[in-house]
């Protein structure tokens, strides 16, 4: 089956994707990478077929600079700004000129991701089946829990599900602009949708999360196409990072990171450094990304070493602890490796991804908004001489290796796109 696979262009949502299509890749399927032209040398890496679109709206080197806009916000106004200011662009770039290379290509199902809002117009539009997969955290539309942009507890009650109701109004209000942009796609090719049904664009063929079914919130009820699966990554298919692994002394290890994207809070590195100061039997990686001054840092503890980018899961397989911004990514491949974490969610769905980290005992939090040293120092002890964060760590690195999320992913979107095909040529 010839296989398109859209995503947006950021590190987060590239890893899971890029592992997802390898394996559609490896069981037989002809699987094409669309992606603007900073997702080449991703999709490349991961030995796939890549496709290139928004070549004049977006040329090399154009997401680092449009995405930095995010860097050194925080909260709500991350997803507010993003939605509001910076996918639309994407989005109409998408739908304008994907649909007609990917039919030139003769592609018969897609695979999306959720994130990228209204993209599954392109296959609407090429009437071609089409599944949704979250490479982030999934969102409960049933409001049964808070939706992942927000770190509130997970509580069964009246007044609970009240407020995760209108924290699901909130989130509609902030996609008006790509909803805009989806509309005008749709009266100008034709394209028959009731915009007044909520979530009538959702596929009705797969929805996939990576998500463990053990790590999420209790949801009394979720879509029949609803699937848990399990992390998208597979230790390969990613450009090799360099690291100076000399310099590591055999003492135990803590991995800190904030991400690839939100990460430009030069306080939130200073507290961590000033944390990990105070622990001389412990070795610390600090990876820092490109947003950040490292002069800015002040002086760097004698048991740190602080790098730009690092290989994560390789440093996680060493790790005793992962102080984190709770990126759905990191967060499951900490726990792919037992490792319990400090968690300092800044936006998108890491106050979710956080929520439950605490709610399953595999870690602790703390908000960006509140972080200080003190507090962190407070936090890093109690994980690290507490042995049930690590033992409730190590039983979701087992339920991790039995759920062989890209196995179940992967068959969920063959099974699906076989069905639907068949019963279009039935008709």
């Amino acid at each position: 089956m010839k296989i398109g696979v859209l995503s947006l262009p950021l590190t987060g949502h590239l890893n899971p994707m890029t592992a997802l299509a390898r394996k559609l890749q490896a069981r037989g399927n002809e699987v094409t990478y669309f992606g603007v032209p900073d997702v080449g040398p991703n999709a490349r890496a991961a030995g796939l077929r890549f496709a290139s679109f928004g070549e004049k709206e977006f040329p090399v080197g154009s997401t680092a600079q449009i995405w930095q806009e995010v860097a050194a916000r925080q909260g709500l106004d991350v997803i507010r700004y993003t939605v509001l200011n910076l996918t639309p662009a994407l989005l109409k770039t998408t739908l304008e000129q994907v649909p007609e290379r990917a039919e030139a290509m003769g592609i018969e199902a897609m695979v999306l991701d959720f994130a990228y809002l209204f993209a599954e117009l392109v296959p609407m539009q090429m009437e071609i089946p089409y599944v949704h997969v979250y490479p982030i955290l999934h969102v409960d539309f049933s409001a049964a829990t808070p939706l992942c942009i927000y770190g509130w507890p997970y509580e069964a009650t009246p007044e609970a599900q009240a407020r995760n109701v209108q924290g699901l109004q909130m989130f509609g209000e902030m996609t008006v602009t790509s909803a805009a942009v989806a509309q005008a796609h749709a009266r100008k090719v034709g394209l028959q949708v009731d915009w007044e049904t909520p979530l009538a664009t959702l596929s009705k063929l797969g929805i996939i999360a990576q998500t463990p079914r053990e790590f999420d919130f209790p949801i009394p009820e979720l879509p029949p196409q609803f699937h848990y699966a399990g992390p998208f990554h597979d230790d390969h298919g990613r450009e090799e990072i360099p690291f100076p692994w000399e310099k590591l002394t055999g003492k135990p290890l803590i991995y800190a990171s904030l991400g690839t994207l939100v990460n430009g809070l030069d306080h939130v590195y200073k507290s961590i450094l000033r944390t990990v100061e105070r622990l001389p039997e412990m070795q610390v990686v600090l990876s820092v990304g490109r947003n950040i001054d490292l002069a800015a840092l002040g002086e760097i503890p004698a048991n740190t070493i602080v790098v730009r980018s690092a290989p994560q899961i390789a440093l996680l397989k060493l790790a005793a602890l992962c102080i984190t911004h709770a990126g759905m990514n990191t967060a499951l491949e900490s726990l792919a490796q037992g490792v319990p974490m400090v968690a300092i969610p800044i936006g998108y769905d890491q106050p979710g991804v956080a929520a439950r980290i605490a709610y399953h005992g595999v870690g602790e939090f703390v908000d960006v908004s509140e972080v200080t040293a003190e507090r962190l120092s407070v936090l890093v002890d109690q994980v690290l001489a507490n042995p049930s964060y690590r033992d409730k760590a190590q039983y979701f690195k087992e339920v991790i290796a039995q759920t062989r999320g890209l196995d179940v992913a992967a068959d969920v979107i063959e099974r699906a796109f076989a069905d639907e095909l068949k019963q279009v040529a039935a008709d």
